[in-house]
């Protein structure tokens, strides 16, 4: 017999490529402004002193292949194609050469943004959570494990909305690279299993309404899909 007040959620989870097995999600972690172009066209700079992060909830979870409402409270959607790390092991306060010894695999991810209540929230000067953790926010491919992957080097990364070409970049142009996102990381959370960190988008995002397909990929992982669906 429990003594919690109502059922509680699952862990939300991603299939392991080409396994039975499920990446279970814990936390969902994304670096901001990590291609500088894309900073540029949102008006920004890249801040080369540090990486700097925000978080989505696991909730927010959804596997590529859905289709999701157009989410409430915002009349301009963005997509955000980005490369993501799979933690596979404990992380606390490593130097780079010894982070990548716990990253389980990657894949693909969409961030997807509520464009206009993250820039209302800039201009006060207010975090940026009601741009960004929402529920279907988060979209993950399956995950690739590390050593089917390979190095990362210049691996495209892409995304198409209705078969038109918006993002499309490589992943040699992140400013911090993964083995520095994580060092970094480390130095403020005990990086667990199930930790995954979403390394930022390249720049050419842009709106999606309901009825738009979403197609996007990283070379040497799973492609990801998503169809907007009508408003709730």
């Amino acid at each position: 017999m429990s003594d919690r007040l109502f059922p509680s959620p699952d862990v939300p989870a991603v299939p392991v490529a080409g396994e039975d097995a499920l990446f279970p999600v814990h936390r969902i972690f994304c670096v901001g402004r990590n291609y500088a172009e894309h900073a540029r066209e949102m008006g920004a700079e890249v801040d080369h002193e540090a990486p700097f992060y925000f978080l989505k909830g696991a909730y927010t979870l959804t596997r590529g292949g859905a289709t999701i409402p157009y989410p409430p409270g915002t009349q301009n959607l963005h997509h955000e194609i980005e490369f993501v790390v799979a933690i596979g092991k404990p992380l606390f306060r490593v130097t780079p050469d010894q982070a990548m010894t716990a990253v389980f695999g990657y894949a693909t991810g969409l961030d997807m943004t509520r464009r206009d209540l993250q820039n209302k929230a800039k201009d006060k000067g207010r975090p940026w959570d009601l741009g960004k953790d929402f529920e279907h926010g988060a979209v993950l491919s399956p995950v690739t494990r590390a050593e089917a992957f390979g190095e990362i080097a210049r691996q495209r990364i892409w995304l198409e909305v209705d078969g038109t070409l918006r993002q499309d970049s490589r992943l040699s142009e992140m400013v911090w690279s993964v083995p520095e996102i994580l060092a970094d990381l480390s130095r403020y959370y005990h990086l667990q299993p199930g930790d995954v960190v979403y390394t930022g988008t390249p720049a050419g995002v842009g709106a999606v309404g309901p009825g738009n397909v979403l197609r996007g990929g990283v070379d040497g992982l799973a492609t990801i899909e998503l169809t907007i669906g009508a408003a709730e």
